[in-house]
């Protein structure tokens, strides 16, 4: 699969560009996404792949679904602690997005693209609107500078004690991580792998 990035001053016609290389890419014969997260006319708005023509197809990224997902599923999976520690449950409807979330949402857009997630077939070329080349550069960083967190919170040589943590736990008095902590952290580093593969 062939990726375009397509970035570029505020105001410079980066959407249009997008629009038009995927339009180019898609008449080529090229099976086509492009993914935008701005509505782009004359194609649909929809936060699933839209048919467009024959052989291109559309998405808009929804940052505030994408938001309340991952924020939820969280929230499910700390339920024990949280219910624990007296802490209240949030419901989707009351989350409002926080900065930074439309960048995490074109990320998983990426990695849906990539992984196939949304074609069967996959796609011969993915055409992405970026936003302005200085949110652009800061996205495309993204995935690595979270790997490298994610190693720092969490370092692969510390999981190969599992079996010594519920000892590990009665000795210091103080509950060691779960291992759902640990692998749902080994998937995240994966996705983020793949994503930062296609950027590169």
């Amino acid at each position: 699969m062939r990726t375009v990035l397509v970035t570029g001053p505020g105001g410079s016609g980066r959407t249009t560009v997008a629009a038009a290389t995927a339009l180019a890419g898609s008449r080529r014969g090229a099976r086509t996404l492009l993914i935008s997260a701005d509505a782009i006319p004359g194609f649909p708005s929809a936060t699933e792949p839209a048919q467009v023509t024959d052989t291109l197809w559309s998405v808009r990224t929804d940052s505030a679904e994408h938001f309340r997902g991952e924020l939820l599923a969280l929230q499910d999976q700390l339920s024990g602690v949280l219910g624990l520690l007296g802490g209240n449950q949030l419901d989707g409807e009351e989350l409002t997005e926080l900065p930074g979330s439309d960048q995490l949402a074109l990320l998983q857009s990426l990695r849906r693209a990539a992984r196939g997630d949304w074609s069967r077939d996959g796609y011969d070329l993915l055409v992405v609107d970026l936003p302005p080349l200085r949110e652009a550069l800061a996205v495309l960083a993204l995935p690595e500078q979270l790997r490298r967190y994610l190693r720092r919170l969490l370092p692969q040589e510390r999981q190969a004690a599992r079996a010594l943590r519920p000892m590990l736990a009665q000795l210091a008095g103080v509950p060691m991580p779960a291992q759902w902590l640990y692998e749902a952290a080994a998937r995240r580093d994966a996705e983020l792998a793949a994503v930062q593969a296609l950027i590169e």
